[in-house]
């Protein structure tokens, strides 16, 4: 009886949808199907930082990283991870799919700290080539195929004093043109590419409005989306006081969709995150499509949500999780009417921007030449790269041997449990045996599997309470 009680209630428990595309409309992201506002409500993830990033392995290639995290994410409420450097010739088909069955959508950079995997900020010329090109493509090609890879960002702070600004930007746009012309000729979808700047006053209107431009008419030149990294909210600032209000006023006229790819300060610890109720308020929704806390796990800087032990693979959560979950507990999502009271005043605003580029931006040199077409020949046959699917899983997969504690060092007294919202590939209806008692487990579900299971199990109880009713 027990046992068929424990099933009923998680096929009551689990409302199984798929994972639709994120597409741009505007200056918002929607959800492609329901045609629901999509906010982003994310971290920064990249454990071990960039300095642990190999050949061998990256954050989304070891599914046993990635049974040990998911289910935290779940726990904070979050629906969106950003990833700075993966290895596209590694294969990322299950922890993709783990993250699409958890409903959690992907944001990634194309870059990577390896040698020919990221431009020169001050010599781009040296690497703007087929070899990086190759990698750029790789990446796009391998992850485009997933519907929950909600966008690409083609580069991060790489403008980010007066000598990168003197050399950098036309080679930002270019690669820009040369993704979306890729995603154009290989990918069966649309996909925003975009970029994340540092939130430098001597270049945050010029550059946004540089990317956002159209060069000579050609739409594949403007970003789709613009990501701001920002840490000027600290302790117990408020919207003005932070100077919120004036990142609000800077991009208020922009016509693509803007958010924060990094927030969090930590001058003041433990971090609060009282920014996270006003950005997802009317004093920024309309500016912001929500934002990327930095950071999932601890690293040097001192940004992490949890600490990992490195020989264990043990999670520790720090003061910052729990604040960081109160915070997105509390705080609700713009909905499609709170979009539509401010819509006809936003797209008036944003319809005056000039498309066209201009001749000159402030504090920035936009007459470098790029080499021509050097992308043409990738674009027109494509890159060598295994292209990402969504696969069914087992329970190994889903198997976690890592142990949980708080931030005190006592072992968590509610296991993280990964949640499947969206039926992605058929798995079985089963719980992952755990060598730990504090470890998290995972039920993994079929649609045949779950409504046979419910059957049988509703039938099952049925037969009980006729018998003890007669």
């Amino acid at each position: 009886m027990f046992r068929s009680i424990i099933v009923i209630a998680v096929c009551i428990r689990l409302v199984l949808g798929k994972i639709n595309p994120i597409e741009v409309r505007g200056k918002h992201f929607y959800d492609s199907v329901s045609n629901a506002p999509f906010f982003i409500r994310g971290i920064d993830y990249q454990p071990g930082g960039s300095s642990d990033f190999t050949e061998d392995k990256d954050p989304l290639s070891d599914t046993s990283v990635c049974a040990r995290d998911i289910p935290l994410f779940q726990n904070l409420g979050i629906n969106a991870v950003r990833v700075y450097s993966l290895n596209p010739d590694l294969n990322h088909d299950k922890c993709m799919t783990m993250l699409a069955s958890a409903g959690i959508y992907l944001i990634l950079d194309v870059n990577s700290p390896l040698t020919n995997q990221h431009l020169n900020r001050y010599e781009p010329w040296t690497t703007y080539n087929p070899v990086y090109l190759e990698h750029v493509f790789k990446v796009v090609e391998q992850f485009s195929s997933y519907n929950n890879t909600l966008g690409f960002i083609a580069g991060n702070e790489i403008i980010n004093d007066k000598r990168s600004a003197e050399r950098t930007p036309p080679y930002i746009k270019q690669l820009v043109i040369d993704i979306k012309g890729y995603i154009k000729a290989h990918s069966s979808r649309v996909i925003p590419v975009g970029y994340s700047a540092a939130d430098d006053l001597k270049y945050r209107v010029s550059l946004s409005k540089y990317l956002e431009c159209e060069d000579q008419g050609n739409h594949d030149s403007s970003v789709d989306f613009y990501g701001v990294n920002s840490y000027q909210w600290c302790g117990d600032q408020d919207f003005q006081s932070s100077g919120y209000d004036k990142l609000v006023d800077a991009y208020k006229d922009y016509s693509k969709p803007v958010f924060f790819s990094e927030f969090g300060c930590n001058e003041v610890t433990p971090r609060k995150f009282g920014e996270i109720p006003t950005l997802y308020s009317d004093k920024m929704y309309h500016t912001f499509s929500g934002g990327l806390v930095y950071e999932f796990t601890q690293e040097t800087n001192n940004y992490g949500l949890v600490s990992v032990d490195e020989e264990t693979s043990d999670v520790y959560l720090l003061e910052d999780f729990d604040a960081l979950k109160n915070q997105y507990t509390k705080t609700p999502h713009p909905t499609v009417a709170d979009l539509r009271i401010i819509q006809e005043k936003v797209t008036s605003r944003a319809a005056k921007n000039n498309p066209n580029c201009y001749n000159k931006y402030t504090n920035l040199d936009i007459t470098a030449k790029v080499v021509p077409k050097m992308a043409a020949e990738f674009i027109r046959k494509g890159v060598k790269c295994e292209r990402g699917k969504y696969v069914d899983l087992d329970k190994a997969d889903l198997v976690c041997n890592s142990k949980y504690f708080d931030a005190k060092g006592n072992p968590l007294s509610k296991i993280p449990k990964f949640s499947i919202v969206n039926e992605i590939n058929s798995v079985k209806l089963t719980e992952p045996e755990s060598k730990n008692s504090n470890s998290a487990s995972t039920l993994m579900l079929s649609t045949t599997n779950l409504i046979i299971g419910c059957s049988m199990a509703l039938g099952l109880i049925l037969d009980v309470v006729s018998v003890i009713c007669f």
